[in-house]
């Protein structure tokens, strides 16, 4: 079995992610520690590369070849949609440990969240090679739009304590991982 999940993980660039992820956190760690305080736009940004990288590895190299594998596809596609999550927010958050104010894990993990389910989305509607456009595109709408009083459309920069936005991350989630989950990547 142990080699059956290196193997997966191999097969969907889990190495190359894993890079990057380490990248975006010493840039994160860099920005925290320039100036003593975590900046939220530096954090998103920082959690949109990492998800961004980790998004085309929700499909597998032969489309062909997955169809045949004689496995429950449903769970482990479930699993890594909530691996890439749970690895962009501890990661990040540990990166940003350096600055006197980091912003706060429920930031960091309703970020990590939604965006990860906005990648699994992507997945299922352009396929695993387009699934970082929407991590991407949604991030760049947001830092560069006047603020959203709602919460809605940005979330991403919402206090950690904003209700709309933590229900709009989680429904991100919840719709990315259920789509994912059923039906796979878009071939």
């Amino acid at each position: 079995m142990t080699s059956g999940l290196l193997l997966y993980a191999r097969s969907r660039r889990a190495p190359a992610a894993a890079g990057a992820l380490l990248s975006s956190a010493a840039l994160l760690g860099a920005g925290a520690a320039a100036d003593g305080a975590a900046d939220p736009r530096l954090s998103v940004l920082a959690v949109a590369v990492a998800v961004a990288a980790a998004a085309p590895g929700l499909g597998g190299q032969d489309a062909a070849l997955d169809r045949t594998a004689a496995i429950r596809w449903a769970p482990l596609r479930a699993a890594h949609v909530l691996l890439i999550a749970a690895a962009v927010t501890l990661v990040l958050l540990a990166a940003q440990t350096a600055g006197r104010e980091p912003v706060t894990a429920a930031f960091l993990l309703r970020d990590a969240a939604g965006l990860t389910g906005l990648a699994a989305l992507g997945a299922v509607l352009f396929g695993a090679e387009y699934a970082w456009t929407p991590v991407v595109g949604w991030p760049a709408v947001t830092l560069f739009a006047p603020p959203d009083p709602a919460g809605v459309g940005g979330w991403l920069l919402a206090p950690p304590d904003g209700r709309a936005a933590a229900w709009t991350a989680g429904a991100l989630l919840a719709a990315g991982v259920t789509g994912y989950a059923a039906a796979g990547p878009r071939r």
